[in-house]
């Protein structure tokens, strides 16, 4: 039987970090066989006969279990069902009153490892578990020949997590593991850190670096007292703030969007009136759509909010619809002759060809000059030369439809249709007059919705550059 004897533990035999409540113990030291190594197994099956029972001979002293985990991976980050799944290697330390034993009598063990099966374990829990842990457990335990007990594990851990997603892919998140007794109040359990969380956070780093999406930023922790009516329960909260590499999203879904704005900014360029910029513009949407759908997938998305890339192509979608309106209205001007020919109103050539047209610094092509006439009088020759000219068509005409004083019936019909031939001319002639009308008018609007455009492109862009920067840096 292991015999109790009041006692004192000396602080050199218990290992750094850990916390005892009571330095006066009541030592309960197992007996060994002279001839073997370590406890005799009678002793340690009597141990094992009180697995159920906390280990304390005054149960008014709480057993103290000491936390302590190294955050290897993170497996994945469900933004829509709010689950971080995180792989971490947990260690817990605890005084078991029942396993002390004096190594110069048990031929100098200090050390050994029992089944975990065996012994009574802390019912240490993480309360933002959502799903059952499918890691491997570890069979075994080492027991010091103090009392103290080692117990690693491996832990993948599924847990909720206030997920923000708003600035993705630049987001930093801060995920909570509260640790503490499942059953045990602060009276029977409590629970303290192994490590300072300094040393938690860089031996996590050293494992998290090079591995994964994320890189962790730090783990911070606070001991407490969680509350629930009457009882009271030991727990320390670690904030584990965890920070997402870009650059895979950047290359995937950013570069490639902004190559598509580019490439609509540059198709102002072509000409409007000889090239169907609409048709173009109409492809190039198609493609971002398309190019949308297929890119979905990378998107994270929840039920509380759209993150804002999501906002940016949304907003690039608008701006190609909003581009290709324009281009439709600029078609409609420069085709403006199928509203029967209708002359361009006085207050747009004033507006347009006046104030917009020297707003935007846009020069009118010189048109393509014409011999001038002789000047002989103080009066405008070419207009006499034209009236005589007329005049002297319309005389030559006259005199060629009569013969004699009589109509000639071949003559008459020539004359008939050399005056729907002029008449027509002049329609036509007309007709490109207004059209060249138009056309400028069409010009001058097409250069300044474009450089609207392009400005607004541009305030645009910054604002998204600005606050990218601004959350990445943070």
């Amino acid at each position: 039987m292991p015999q109790c004897i009041m006692g004192r533990v000396k602080p050199s035999l218990l290992p750094a970090g850990l916390i005892l409540l009571s330095v006066s113990v009541c030592v309960c030291e197992l007996e060994c066989i002279p001839g073997q190594s370590g406890p005799s197994y009678d002793s340690l099956q009597e141990v094992f006969d009180r697995k159920p029972f906390r280990p304390a001979v005054n149960l008014s002293n709480p057993t103290i279990t000491n936390i302590s985990f190294t955050l290897y991976a993170v497996l994945g980050v469900n933004e829509k069902t709010q689950i971080l799944t995180t792989f971490l290697w947990l260690r817990l330390y605890w005084f078991h009153e029942f396993l002390i034993w004096d190594p110069e009598v048990c031929d100098g063990v200090s050390k050994i490892s029992l089944p975990v099966l065996n012994l009574w374990t802390p019912d240490i829990i993480v309360y933002e578990f959502v799903d059952d842990d499918v890691s491997q457990a570890c069979p075994y335990v080492y027991v010091n020949h103090t009392g103290h007990i080692r117990y690693d594990r491996m832990l993948r851990l599924v847990s909720a997590c206030n997920l923000e997603i708003f600035s993705f892919p630049f987001d930093i998140q801060n995920c909570t593991f509260t640790f503490g007794s499942y059953m045990h109040t602060i009276k029977d359990v409590r629970v303290k850190t192994a490590l300072p969380f300094e040393q938690m956070s860089e031996n996590s780093k050293l494992y998290l670096e090079a591995s994964g999406e994320w890189e962790l930023v730090v783990i911070l922790g606070e001991e407490g007292i969680l509350n629930f009516g009457i009882d009271e329960w030991d727990i320390i909260t670690f904030w584990v703030v965890i920070k997402r590499r870009p650059i895979l999203y950047v290359v995937n879904l950013l570069i490639p969007s902004s190559f598509l704005m580019i490439i609509d900014i540059l198709s102002f360029y072509l000409p409007p009136h000889s090239v169907d910029r609409a048709s173009f513009k109409m492809t190039l949407i198609l493609g971002y759509t398309v190019f949308l759908l297929i890119m979905n997938d990378l998107l994270p998305s929840t039920a509380n909010g759209t993150p804002i890339i999501g906002i940016y192509f949304s907003v690039c979608l608008a701006l190609m619809v909003i581009s290709l309106l324009e281009t439709v209205i600029i078609t409609s001007v420069l085709h403006h002759n199928s509203m029967k020919y209708r002359e361009v109103p006085h207050w747009v050539q004033v507006v347009v060809l006046g104030y917009i047209a020297r707003l935007i610094c846009y020069s009118r092509p010189p048109e393509p000059k014409t011999p001038e006439p002789t000047k002989t009088t103080d009066t405008d020759p070419w207009t006499i030369s034209s009236s005589h000219t007329h005049s002297a068509s319309s005389l030559s005409t006259n005199s060629m439809c009569l013969s004699g004083g009589v109509a000639v019936p071949e003559l008459v019909e020539i004359c008939s249709d050399l005056k729907v031939m002029r008449s027509h001319l002049n329609v036509l002639q007309r007709e490109e007059q207004i059209q060249e009308q138009w056309r400028h008018i069409g010009y001058v609007l097409d250069f300044l919705l474009f450089r609207i455009y392009l400005l607004i492109i541009s305030c645009y862009a910054c604002v998204i550059i600005s606050m990218w920067c601004i959350w990445m840096y943070h």
